[in-house]
């Protein structure tokens, strides 16, 4: 056998063994980074961190609950103060709390559940009954009344007290959530497989950009997500566009790029991230009207686009004028503020309610809609805390997603309704706020609605909602007893 054959041939065996030997080595190591991000440090400790906060707000939960009346221990202290204050003095004392003192006892306990319901007919009989066989009938219930009042003053101060209390351990509550679900986010960045890597590296390099870094997120049912440390060549100009067409072309899939900042890659170090592109894409446009005598409008809505999701978020405040305009303007920026920070709409929507709560004394109440459309999918996600109703028309059909929870602010645990729809190319998202609905015909308000939402011609959202506002002042009279906001958005596939 040639020499040169038995070279190429231990060549050969030298090469498929340095071959298997890497493809080892990789899952090994691809095994040991994945026990190494689930015991990471810092992740353990943020963890704990999340779990003291949560033992924290469990403290809180376990402290006593509301009391909506007074307890009978407390009725008993009360009337035993009554006989020292008054009673002792009085000759009928011991016929009327020990010879008959069941008697006394529940005509006292109807007494003050008059008091409690605030009939005053109840009242009135229920006092005039008692003044007929008691010989200081009237000094009495004075006396009653006023300690009544008191203990009832101490109970609703002390509601309060444990509404707020509430409040903070519901937001501990998500604090502790979120960071848990920060720690599996930071933590769950690999590093691209190093065969990809270097092809990304050689392909970007020839078009003038250097890459320093790159990771993957991939999670499951969860779209791809690179993130990329890159800047470009002296002298080259390149467009995060033209990046992410080159990183489509390796990935086999869109990728477009996520930026706040210049559309043109500078010649510094910087962290682009690149994510799959949606299949969705949407419009919208509002139509509004102050109520009558007011100069400024108390609803307050808001879109972003975030993480392949279309969000609108329509507020109405309590009331008109400009501490409507504040308090819904307050639940709008919030709800910007918490999605752009990675929360869910529901994390948003708790923390946003147990913040007004806090402020309930000053009349911090607003409804709360949310619409979100998945642009990979075209799902509708709907979250409505006291809101009105909201209308989908597709062709010559409306459907309306209606809710009977109330707005946020009033309670310390919000119960909003949700709801999911399927939206389709071409589609109209129609959200309305309650002025709008109060101005058609009581008793067929959505029924009419739907009528207007198939009446209108208009295609672009803005012209729409416009249009649609238009017909609702009309059969009101054009008289605008509330604000009236209209806010519309339609889909498309790209």
């Amino acid at each position: 056998m040639p020499e040169w054959v038995v070279a190429m041939f231990i060549i050969g065996f030298v090469l498929i063994v340095r071959d298997m030997a890497k493809t080892v080595l990789e899952a090994r190591k691809s095994r040991r980074e994945v026990a190494v991000y689930d015991n990471h440090p810092q992740k353990v400790r943020m963890e704990r961190y999340a779990d003291s906060f949560q033992s924290l707000a469990d403290t809180f939960y376990r402290m006593p609950r509301k009391k909506e009346h007074l307890t009978r221990d407390q009725v008993d202290r009360m009337l035993e103060h009554q006989r020292e204050q008054l009673c002792v003095r009085c000759p009928k004392v011991s016929w009327c709390w020990e010879q008959y003192g069941h008697l006394t006892t529940q005509q006292c306990l109807e007494i003050l559940e008059a008091f409690a319901q605030g009939d005053e007919e109840r009242q009135n009989q229920v006092k005039g009954d008692w003044i007929s066989h008691c010989l200081s009938g009237a000094r009495f219930l004075e006396l009653l009344y006023t300690e009544y009042a008191k203990m009832r003053q101490t109970l609703i101060w002390n509601n309060k007290l444990i509404e707020n209390r509430l409040a903070v351990a519901e937001q501990l509550n998500e604090v502790a959530r979120i960071m848990n679900r920060t720690a599996q986010d930071i933590y769950s960045l690999n590093s691209v497989p190093e065969e990809m890597e270097e092809k990304v590296e050689k392909k970007l390099r020839r078009s003038g950009v250097l890459v320093q870094k790159i990771w993957l997120q991939e999670k499951p049912q969860e779209h791809l997500q690179i993130y990329m440390t890159m800047r470009a060549k002296k002298g080259c100009q390149m467009t995060l566009h033209r990046v992410a067409e080159l990183l489509s072309e390796l990935c086999d899939a869109k990728m477009v790029a996520v930026r706040d900042g210049a559309a043109v890659l500078s010649q510094e170090m910087q962290t682009v991230l690149f994510i799959e592109d949606t299949g969705f894409q949407v419009l919208h446009g509002a139509a509004r009207v102050t109520k009558e005598d007011e100069s400024i409008s108390g609803d307050n809505y808001g879109c972003l686009c975030e993480d392949g999701r279309f969000v609108l978020c329509l507020s109405d405040g309590m009331g008109s004028g400009l501490a409507a305009s504040q308090e819904s303007e307050t639940v709008v920026e919030l709800f910007e503020q918490f999605l752009r920070s990675g929360f869910s709409r529901e994390t948003a929507a708790r923390m946003i309610n147990s913040a007004l709560v806090l402020q309930r004394g000053d009349g911090m109440f607003s409804t709360v809609d949310i619409c979100s459309i998945d642009l990979y999918s075209g799902v509708c996600s709907f979250l409505k805390a006291g809101a009105a109703a909201t209308f989908i028309r597709r062709d010559t059909w409306v459907e309306s997603i209606v809710s009977t929870s109330l707005a946020a602010g009033l309670l310390q645990q919000l119960d909003f309704d949700t709801a999911s729809r399927k939206l389709y190319d071409g589609d109209y998202l129609i959200m309305v706020t309650d002025g709008v609905l109060d101005a058609l015909e009581f008793g067929r308000e959505e029924e009419v609605m739907k009528e207007l939402i198939l009446e209108i011609s208009a295609q672009e959202p803005k012209e729409f909602a416009r249009e649609l506002l238009e017909h609702v002042l009309r059969l009101g009279g054009y008289q605008a007893k509330d604000d009236m906001t209209v806010l519309t958005a339609r889909i498309w596939r790209k």
